[in-house]
């Protein structure tokens, strides 16, 4: 037959000659695809890199391909995820933070530009199909609602399938779920055995198995971004009692052990040393006896969720080698950050307490010991477990010296990695990894995209160096810039500035404004002789340390780094409204889905909540409203007839109770909160007006509980609840009307309340 482009129509089709469509393919030979993203990972952690944490899963695709110890991120996860999927720097696509608190500069405005395709854009573009199973994070603040817009969901971004959560981090027991384009329940409640991670392999491995009886043989992407091992750290607890006892010598002899592992197996190479534990940080044989006990058992969860995730990894490669496509696959594991110490000194049992200023101890960590892990924590181990996970590199996640921006690099892909097991010291980056998967599927990166001219590439494919050990790294230079603190490689070269300290040992200092970056002494570290960064030699190559000072200013110019800030307030101004503001009043009406967050008005400076409702002729019954859990959250219900408002701050519940009954028929039910009143501010009850209760509570931000992705449910209460007086869904018994939200226009907030929310937003 012919190659035609248009049919050729005659009166009946034996006088017609058809066109066929093209048919969009690969190019031959082009394999599948898999990015398996942790979250909050650090360079020590995984077995194959030197940790006693069992990893075997993960430790197999290490021993089948190869192990990078020079791969770069950027510190932060939106960052790092936006780099990791456009093939550009983080500032030049406008993630140069979290995309929490978009800001009005070009480098931090939190929007994917579409001059800047995504790797599943691209990929779909050139036959593929493309699947996003996890977290996202890569939505502004404000476009999470049910209203959207949606051109930043994944499904607008490039991917045709989606299931996992648009928040920075959620609760692994009762997530707040997106399948495509919508808000979903999870499939089973905590008690019945559900836990997000087993989910997330759940979900990948029927997509992709759907898929291929679709389309047998056609390739696709998977994008397997995990909510762990970001906080809260929650495993069920069979796993972390495998580990009980394993971590009592402490962080500062693990750490140790973990280093002479790296060496033996040539991961880190001879000559390294280990960087020095901070001053300020505690030796673990100064620790108190309950201080260590609550901080090995802290080690002990974080240990049992990373086995336990590494088992459903595990799962979704066995079903690969199952439906026979494994080797037809190019495996790239890795994490977009360093490990975290947003736990701080002391951990804590539950990480809200920052943003309601709730101030963490280790008598109460280890009053709540037990709960570590479960259903009522939040939890997070302390900055010290952060700089073991790192070893043998400084500091973690935030911070651009290497252990926020040095992670573990797994690649396992039989068609192209023909030495497995071995370790490859090539200077990569994030940004890199979107040519190297493009090189290897054999597909060029377009020059424009839906009619936008795109932007060039950031970053260099690595691919020659699957299969040649010696093989030159594709880029010298490469600068890193977060909440301040900057660096740059070139070559051999690296510089760091010593901007940390007024983030570290005090994180409310990140609230304040920048100090004088001038005044940043330029670390200078030759990485050739010295891969853990522990010698500065600034003193003795001046000349050098001025040429990077320099070479950065050139690379931050050139990305839209600028302005400069350590913390959040100098920048509070800059913070984009959203498109549809919520205003300072909203009303909501039963039969729709959970309400946003974001479609509710903010309320640090006062509030009233009220529900037109039906109390029922047995007496009042059930939940009005409810957001979050008791975790952080709120609910208004009603308990035998008895009215009640509770206010959870990170697990501290303050409780208003009716002093009556309300009696049967047609009510407007109310609580109304003034700040300022009390240590915190007061909740007052209302039926009709009348005040029936009232309780003062010492935390200061009720703001703070609108996070995490918690939605408002109107009638009803779902997951966990804000207290043990009703257990979800305990259904309003009556008929509700409508529920309306006021806030006084206005009032004063707290400029720093969007601040708390960021930081622990990550």
């Amino acid at each position: 037959m012919p190659s035609i482009t248009r049919p050729q129509l005659g009166l009946t089709a034996e006088d017609s000659i058809p066109a066929f469509p093209s048919v969009l393919k690969p190019p031959a030979g082009a394999p599948n695809v898999i990015v398996i993203l942790f979250d909050d990972l650090g360079f020590g952690q995984l077995g194959c890199f030197g940790s006693d944490i069992e990893t075997p899963s993960i430790d197999r695709l290490a021993a089948d391909g190869l192990r990078y110890n020079r791969f770069h991120v950027t510190a932060l996860c939106s960052p790092t995820r936006a780099s990791l999927l456009t093939g550009r720097n983080h500032h030049a696509v406008g993630m140069g933070f979290l995309v929490d608190t978009p800001l009005a500069y070009p480098g931090y405005n939190g929007r994917i530009p579409s001059s800047a395709a995504t790797l599943p854009r691209v990929l779909r573009a050139a036959g593929y199909n493309t699947l996003a199973v996890g977290k996202w994070h890569l939505l502004p603040r404000g476009e999470r609602s049910a209203a959207g817009p949606f051109d930043r969901w994944p499904l607008g971004m490039g991917f045709e399938r989606y299931y996992g959560f648009l928040q920075g981090d959620t609760n692994h027991w009762t997530p707040n779920l997106v399948s495509d384009n919508h808000y979903v329940d999870p499939p089973r409640r905590p008690e019945d055995g559900y836990h997000l991670t087993e989910d997330l392999a759940d979900t990948a491995i029927r997509m992709v198995i759907d898929q291929q009886h679709s389309a047998p043989g056609k390739p696709f992407f998977l994008y397997f971004s995990l909510g762990a091992m970001h906080a809260p750290h929650h495993v069920p607890p069979e796993w972390a009692a495998r580990y009980e006892g394993r971590f009592d010598r402490g962080w500062d002899r693990w750490r140790q052990e973990v280093f002479a592992r790296q060496l033996e197996s040539g991961l880190v190479p001879a000559g390294t040393d280990l960087t020095e534990r901070p001053p300020w940080m505690a030796a673990w044989d100064d620790l108190s006896a309950d201080a260590k006990r609550m901080h090995a058992r802290a080690h002990e969860v974080y240990a049992g969720f990373l086995t336990h995730t590494d088992a459903q990894i595990g799962r979704l490669i066995a079903a690969l080698e199952r439906i026979g496509v494994l080797d037809d696959t190019l495996v790239m594991l890795m994490s977009d950050n360093g490990a975290s110490a947003e736990g701080g000194e002391h951990g804590t049992i539950n990480e809200h307490r920052f943003s309601t200023r709730i101030p963490e101890s280790v008598e109460d960590n280890v009053a709540h010991l037990e709960e570590w892990g479960g259903f009522r924590s939040y939890n997070h181990y302390s900055w010290g477990w952060a700089l073991a996970g790192n070893t043998p590199l400084r500091l973690w996640k935030r911070y651009t010296w290497l252990g926020g921006t040095r992670t573990p690099l797994v690649v396992r892909w039989p068609g192209g990695v023909h030495s497995a097991g071995e370790v490859r010291s090539q200077f990569c980056h994030a940004v890199d990894v979107l040519p190297t998967i493009l090189d290897a599927c054999d597909i060029q990166a377009p020059e424009m995209v839906d009619g936008v001219a795109q932007q060039p590439l950031d970053g260099v494919s690595f691919a020659s160096s699957f299969g040649d050990a010696d093989a030159t790294a594709g880029r010298r230079i490469q600068y890193f810039e977060m909440l301040g603190s900057r660096s740059i490689v070139s070559g051999r070269w690296k510089a760091t500035t010593d901007h940390v300290s007024l983030g570290v040992v005090d994180e409310e200092n990140l609230m304040a404004g920048s100090r004088d970056f001038a005044l940043d002494h330029w670390a200078l570290f030759d990485l050739e002789e010295d891969f853990s960064e522990a010698h500065d030699v600034s003193g003795e190559h001046p000349e050098v340390v001025r040429r990077l000072q320099e070479l950065w200013l050139v690379e931050a110019g050139r990305n839209n780094v600028m302005p400069l800030s350590e913390g959040l307030t100098s920048r509070l101004g800059a913070i984009i409204p959203r498109d549809y503001p919520i205003g300072t009043r909203a009303v909501f009406h039963p039969g729709g889905s959970p309400i946003s967050e974001e479609g509710i008005p903010m309320l640090v400076a006062g509030f009233e909540m009220s529900v037109d409702a039906e109390v029922p002729p047995g007496g009042a019954q059930g939940v009005l409203f409810a957001l979050g859990d008791w975790n952080g959250g709120y609910a208004l219900y009603a308990v035998d007839g008895q009215l009640r408002f509770a206010f959870c701050a990170a697990g501290e519940t303050t409780m208003a109770e009716a002093t009556s009954k309300s009696s049967p028929g047609r009510h407007r039910l109310s609580v109304t909160f003034t700040p300022g009143e009390g240590p915190g501010g007061k909740f007052v009850l209302a039926c009709d007006d009348e005040t029936i209760g009232s309780a003062v509570t010492a935390a200061a931000l009720p703001v703070a509980l609108q996070h995490g992705g918690t939605h408002l449910c109107l009638g009803y209460d779902r997951g966990f609840p804000v207290c043990d007086d009703y257990q979800p869904p305990s259904r309003w018994q009556g008929k509700i009307y409508e529920m309306t939200v006021s806030t006084p226009p206005g009032r004063s907030v707290d400029p720093n309340a969007d601040a708390r929310i960021a930081l622990h937003a990550d």
